[in-house]
Order: C-alpha cells, then sequence, then structure tokens
C-alpha cells in the first residue's frame, strides 16, 4: 500500500525480504501488555543502555522490546546480543541496510521492519535519545486498550536530571516540553501508539525521508482516524544540545519540510519574521518603533508557550531562550527553501 502526501510517497511495508540478522527470537506466549515496542538504533552505545532498560522496566511489561540496529560498530549490537541472553523479551535484529549508505529513510525502514516482526496488534514506538517512566507505555496505550482509540501521541519533555541550557532554551521549537504536568498536542515518534492495521492502511512509515518521518506518519494517521493526547506518557528526551547543535538540528527539520513539500505556512511566517527584523533595523535610523514592535513580537514568540515553566530555570535561560527564538526564523527560512530546490542526501552524527 502506498500513500500520496503532496510528492512524497510513502514506502511498501507489506512484507520485509532484505538482509536481516536477528538474535533469539524464541516463540512464546506475550507477557504483560499485548504491545510491542520498537526502537531503531545506529551508534548509539552511550544511550542504549538507558533506553533499553527503562523499556524492560514497564509495569506491566510489553511483550516485546524489538530493536533494529542499522550495523553498529561502536558496540551498540554487541550490548544487545549480550542484554538478549538476558532478558528474551528483547528481539535484536541487526540490518544494515537501515543506514543512508542504503536507504534515504534508515530510521522509517527500522521502524518498518521492527513492526513487521512484531508479534502483537498494538505497536509502541520510542526512541533511542530518551528515558521512559515505568508507567510510560501502560498510560500511552490505555486508549488503544480499552477500544477508544488506534492511534496515541504522548509527546517529550526534558528529562529533569539531565539537560543542557541549550535544551531548555530550544525545547519548544522541537516540541519538547519543559515539565511533565504540561499538556502536549504534538505528534513524535519517541512517544506514539498505533495499531498495526492503521500503520497497514497509512503505508508504513516514509522511507524517502531521514527527518519529519514521524510528521508525515502523523499526516497520514490523521487522515484516517482522530488521535488520543495522553497527558502522562512523555518520552524523557535528553538532547544534550549546544546552541550550535540545535541550530543544525532546526536546519535539517527545516531542510527535510522543504524536501517534502510540506509545512508551507511555516516557511512564510518564518520568512515575514526576518523581513520585519531586517525592516526594523533599517528603520531605527528614523525611529525605534518598529523596532520595539519587533521586539515585543519576538518576546512572544520565544516564552508564550511555556512561560510558567521557562522561569524556574533562571535567568540564563530566559535570555537564551530568547536568543535562539531570534534565531530560529533565519534558520527554517533559509533551508526549508534550501531543501525545496535540493536533492542532496541528508546526514546524521550516526551516518557521519
Amino acid at each position: 500500500m502506498r500513500l500520496e502526501l503532496g510528492s512524497h510517497r510513502m514506502g511498501r511495508v507489506s512484507g520485509y525480504t532484505g538482509p536481516m540478522q536477528a538474535i533469539g527470537q524464541p516463540v512464546r506466549d506475550p507477557v504483560g501488555q499485548p504491545v510491542s515496542v520498537v526502537v531503531t538504533v545506529l551508534n548509539e552505545a552511550e544511550d542504549i543502555g538507558r533506553v533499553v532498560a527503562s523499556l524492560l522496566a514497564q509495569e506491566p511489561p510489553a511483550a516485546e522490546v524489538i530493536v533494529v540496529d542499522g550495523g553498529s560498530t561502536d558496540g551498540t549490537w554487541e550490548w544487545l546480543v549480550q542484554m538478549q541472553a538476558k532478558d528474551p523479551r528483547l528481539v535484536a535484529i541487526r540490518d544494515e541496510t537501515c543506514s543512508l549508505k542504503h536507504s534515504a529513510g534508515p530510521i522509517s525502514r527500522g521502524r518498518n521492519i521492527a513492526i513487521t516482526a512484531a508479534r502483537t496488534a498494538t505497536i509502541a514506538t520510542a526512541d533511542a535519545g530518551c528515558t521512559y517512566a515505568p508507567d510510560w507505555l501502560k498510560n500511552l496505550t490505555a486508549p488503544l486498550v480499552a477500544g477508544k482509540a488506534e492511534y496515541a501521541l504522548g509527546g517529550s519533555c526534558l528529562d529533569p536530571a539531565d539537560h543542557t541550557l541549550w535544551d531548555v532554551a530550544s525545547a519548544p521549537f522541537f516540541s519538547i516540553k519543559l515539565g511533565l504536568d504540561e499538556p502536549t498536542k504534538s505528534c513524535t515518534a519517541r512517544s506514539m501508539a498505533f495499531t498495526k492495521d492503521l500503520w497497514k492502511r497509512i503505508g508504513g512509515f516514509p522511507e524517502e525521508v531521514l527527518n519529519a518521518e514521524d510528521t508525515l506518519f502523523d499526516f497520514g494517521a490523521r487522515r484516517l482516524t482522530k488521535p488520543a493526547f495522553v497527558p502522562n506518557a512523555k518520552a524523557l528526551y535528553c538532547p544534550r544540545n549546544t546552541f550550535r547543535s540545535a541550530c543544525r538540528q532546526m536546519a535539517r527539520y527545516a531542510m527535510s519540510d522543504g524536501l517534502a513539500r510540506v509545512r508551507m505556512a511555516r516557511l512564510l511566517r518564518n520568512g515575514a519574521r526576518c523581513v520585519a527584523e531586517l525592516l526594523a533595523l533599517a528603520d531605527l535610523r528614523w525611529s525605534p518603533f518598529l523596532l520595539l514592535a519587533v521586539f515585543a513580537l519576538e518576546s512572544w514568540y520565544a516564552y508564550h508557550r511555556d512561560w510558567m515553566f521557562l522561569r524556574r530555570f533562571g535567568a540564563r535561560a530566559v535570555l537564551a531562550r530568547f536568543v535562539f527564538s531570534v534565531a530560529v526564523p533565519w534558520v527554517v527560512a533559509a533551508n526549508h527553501i534550501y531543501g525545496l530546490f535540493s536533492t542532496r542526501q541528508q546526514t546524521n552524527k550516526q551516518n557521519g
């Protein structure tokens, strides 16, 4: 099945036959929740222990935690082999086509492979850069288990025990909350659950893009069903950003939007902010009022989402937020436009 999204096409997922190496996948009856959790990894030695440990510690436990490794060379795969021997709920699959050497969308490909291998009818997706509270899976999948929904979103928030100043400053621009109790209506595959049937009807995760694949999947899901937003099922995210790395991440996402021909309203909005800032500077020699108006507008963009939570992090975080917010329209507009006219394949830190 294929789903057309503008000029974007989602790949087939109806039967994976590519090269795959799996370790110890014993046939067994599901225990705990009839849910399969899927994760994709590539050279995640620094984070793999944390995320897998938190997923295996869910109460009640998942039937299986499926991790697809795209050909790690840093010890990630060897760690998975050792952990599989200790806990049979972990299903590790090694597939080197889930890397940018072989696929334009290795993350999506890895998820599709994991979901194809899943034995249950309910799927939850997680991310190697996160950890998960023991009740995350129970809360996230509750609407599906109760038959009230076939698609649920939990969102993400910064790990309260492990974050940088620029993680706090950039958080809302990546749809990351600052607190567990903040409401969320954003989509992210860091905390997402759906039925396997819905995944098939959508056509799977799109294998033609490196970034924004969860956004495109969400577009497809919302054409078919209404998501349930679960307030107490956030992934605890730890990006460890600097100002430079946060801007690079924003640039990659904006370029992906351009490549996929989506979020054009976002491009226009950010382009307009750039023009307004230039006009305010040009007008400064005659009057400060336009600059003051732009300052007020940029303050609103910086703080309106989560001011009550941001101020808890202190004055340095408040100032850093404003600096990053002013940089956002330039980074987004330039890279979105570049993506519209580019055919260059994107990269990430795992693939070099």
